[in-house]
């Protein structure tokens, strides 16, 4: 274990999707998929696809920033999904699928700040991002059956026709941030 971990909290819609992207970055130590946001304790996945408990499915990353800065990791998240969707990435529609930031301390609230500033001023999507920056919230882990879906389950149709693309995306953009296998 490295000498210093952090941790990072992103919601980008579908937990499958940005757990199967985060999972393949050097210096990502884990990426776990849960919900944090909402007013129920310990809510089910049901429950928080019911859309009112006010939850977000997030992924929460542990990571080693002598390997990777959060920075990076805003990048990578930021070229993972469409911030500009308010309560949707393509056909996931609710608030659960929202973009969020769940900052763990106020570095990472300025980072993101200037990371969302950045973009918007250079105007990458076309549209205002709409990614919320929230304060730290428990993270409820998801579901067992959640955990390392896409590596589980690669030909189930969600995963290979939304999951996959992502994947390949990612991939081919920040090659240069792979692990070594």
């Amino acid at each position: 274990m490295p000498a210093q971990v952090e941790t990072a909290v992103f919601g980008g819609g579908c937990f499958w999707c940005i757990e199967a992207v985060f999972q393949q970055i050097e210096g990502v130590l884990r990426a776990d998929s849960g919900y944090a946001g909402g007013h129920v304790e310990r809510p089910t996945y049901e429950q928080v696809c019911e859309g009112n408990t006010g939850h977000v499915e997030v992924v929460s990353i542990t990571y080693d920033p002598a390997v990777i800065d959060y920075h990076e990791l805003l990048e990578i998240f930021f070229a993972s999904h469409d911030p500009t969707t308010p309560n949707r990435q393509g056909n996931d529609v609710g608030p659960q699928y929202r973009s969020a930031i769940f900052w763990q301390t106020p570095a990472q609230q300025e980072a993101a700040r200037e990371v969302i500033a950045d973009l918007q001023a250079r105007n990458v999507f076309g549209a205002p991002i709409v990614t919320e920056l929230l304060p730290p919230s428990t993270v409820w882990p998801a579901e067992d059956y959640h955990r390392d879906y896409f590596l589980r389950n690669p030909g189930q149709g969600y995963c290979a026709f939304v999951v996959a693309p992502k994947v390949a995306k990612m991939r081919k953009n920040f090659a240069h941030k792979l692990k070594k296998t």
